[in-house]
């Protein structure tokens, strides 16, 4: 696997020229979880800055997930018997992962961007153990997924989930625990040492005290309890007063207000542009830059700085495409758009499944500093989990429907053809970023679709002429099973990983 080097070198400025099929395909791999034939064919001609603001105004009006009906549920409501109680539960963890899975196949940026928030303020399920307080997280970050990051900071501190996976349900006045403060400030907001001290960790723990009341029942959302705050005096970022919550986060964005840009901006670069921000001309920086100004500028709000950065010449620059590794769920909800073959609940959650074994489990990120991405998801095992698992998934469209394959190809190709390198061509330009490295890997691809069972001189040289020969994609019966193995042959390559 070749690693890039970020040699991007174009500004901020807006990028005027109509999208082609290729620019049109990287902005909805980028947005969301990739996109069909149809939409990306819709795309092509129009202008970057309309589209964009379409999808960012989609992810503005996107409704969180539904409550279910055990949204408000504590211990008390579950089953007494053991076994029925865990059955309940992994049946209401199933409906979560299974809803959670189609809306980001459904919900393009506003879900890409929660599932970010997820691995950026990061929280575990094993850890917490409550469905309920599952959903009360997830729901927050797809609220603030694209609104103002002071308020996801604020409201997500106080979701159940975090206060018990990052010990605030235990932070009691006469006994602070710095776990929270530490992470707000090293992981959610500022960066490692940058812009606090320790005595400021241990001054905003007492002042993040209180919130312990746990009541009788477990699974209880968590408030607060005025007798175990600190009522003291705490210096915090050079500011004395006898502070609270609401005054850490008052504190911290007045205060720190160009690093918490700059530190938020570097991390929406590296995942949506490039995974390399310290590149040598210092471009990256420069972008990075003018990004955290219009952060400052908007009060924290997402959307402007997403508009300005998914509308720029630097995000559509031939230097950004195809340099990001997939992750797990790159991979299988990527391909299951792209093809546009359907999807079941067991489907998605055989993907779910899939992910976790190959490194990404959904609520469940590796520690408290989640999935570093890009170059962790590529390993020995990894890499042929991912080759092996996609053939499963490959496989089991075509045994549900083998003529699927058939449409799919049509679709690409846009008809009929007798050429077998039109039809790997249209492959190639579809499920690879920016296609293969060398016309040898693609003739390679080509011979992967004849296979075996159809002889070569089927494919008659006539169809230069206009004939269509022996051979044709909307009538050869083995049409579906070679479109099956050249998906197969793909989904091994290098640049199939990539986005």
């Amino acid at each position: 696997m070749e690693f890039f080097v970020n040699c991007n070198s174009a500004t901020l400025a807006p990028y005027t020229t109509p999208l082609d099929k290729e620019k049109a395909a990287h902005l909805y791999r980028r947005l969301g979880f990739s996109a069909s034939n149809t939409t990306i064919e819709s795309a092509i001609g129009q202008n970057a800055g309309t589209l964009v603001d379409t999808l960012v105004d989609q992810a503005l009006a996107a409704p969180p997930l539904a409550a279910p009906l055990w949204a408000n549920w504590t211990n008390a409501d579950y089953p007494a018997d053991d076994d029925a109680r865990r059955q309940v539960r992994r049946e209401q963890l199933r409906e979560i992962r299974a809803g959670y899975g189609n809306q980001m196949l459904t919900n393009n940026l506003r879900e890409r961007l929660s599932f970010f928030w997820s691995n950026h303020v990061v929280t575990q399920l094993s850890v917490y153990d409550c469905n309920t307080f599952l959903f009360e997280y997830l729901e927050c970050l797809q609220r603030n997924a694209i609104g103002n990051f002071r308020t996801l900071i604020s409201e997500v501190g106080l979701t159940s989930a975090m206060l018990y996976y990052l010990d605030g349900a235990f932070n009691n006045g006469n006994n602070p625990n710095e776990n929270y403060a530490r992470e707000l400030y090293e992981l959610f907001t500022l960066g490692d040492g940058n812009g606090y001290t320790e005595e400021d960790i241990v001054e905003t723990a007492k002042a993040l005290t209180g919130y312990v009341e746990r009541g009788e029942v477990g699974c209880t959302k968590v408030t607060f309890r005025a007798d175990r705050f600190d009522p003291g005096p705490k210096t915090i970022l050079g500011q004395t007063g006898n502070w609270g919550y609401d005054d850490v986060i008052e504190i911290l964005f007045t205060q720190r207000q160009n690093e918490i840009a700059t530190f938020i901006c570097t991390k929406l670069y590296e995942y949506f542009v490039h995974p390399d921000s310290n590149d040598a001309s210092g471009n990256a920086q420069t972008i990075i830059s003018g990004l955290a100004a219009t952060f400052v500028s908007s009060n924290f709000e997402l959307a402007p700085v997403l508009r300005q950065l998914f509308k720029s010449q630097h995000f559509f620059d031939d230097t950004a495409i195809g340099v990001i590794i997939k992750s797990p769920f790159d991979l299988y909800l990527n391909f299951t758009k792209e093809t546009d073959f359907g999807y079941t609940d067991d489907l998605i959650i055989n993907m779910l499944d899939a992910c976790e074994m190959i490194g990404q489990e959904v609520f469940e990120p590796v520690d408290v500093a989640g999935w570093q991405r890009d170059r962790q998801w590529i390993n020995t095992n990894y890499i042929i989990g991912r080759w092996l698992t996609m053939e499963v998934f490959i496989d089991l469209h075509f045994q549900e429907d083998d003529e699927k394959f058939r449409a799919l190809a049509m679709d690409l190709v846009g008809g009929d053809t007798g050429n077998p390198e039109v039809v790997t061509r249209a492959f190639v330009d579809k499920f690879t970023p920016k296609g293969l490295l060398t016309e040898q890997d693609f003739l390679n691809a080509v011979d992967a679709f004849k296979t075996d069972d159809v002889p070569n001189e089927y494919y008659s040289p006539d169809y230069v002429a206009g004939g269509l020969g022996y051979w044709s994609l909307s009538v050869s019966m083995e049409a579906p099973n070679q479109v099956r193995q050249l998906l197969r042959y793909l989904s091994r390559q290098p640049e199939f990983q990539l986005k």
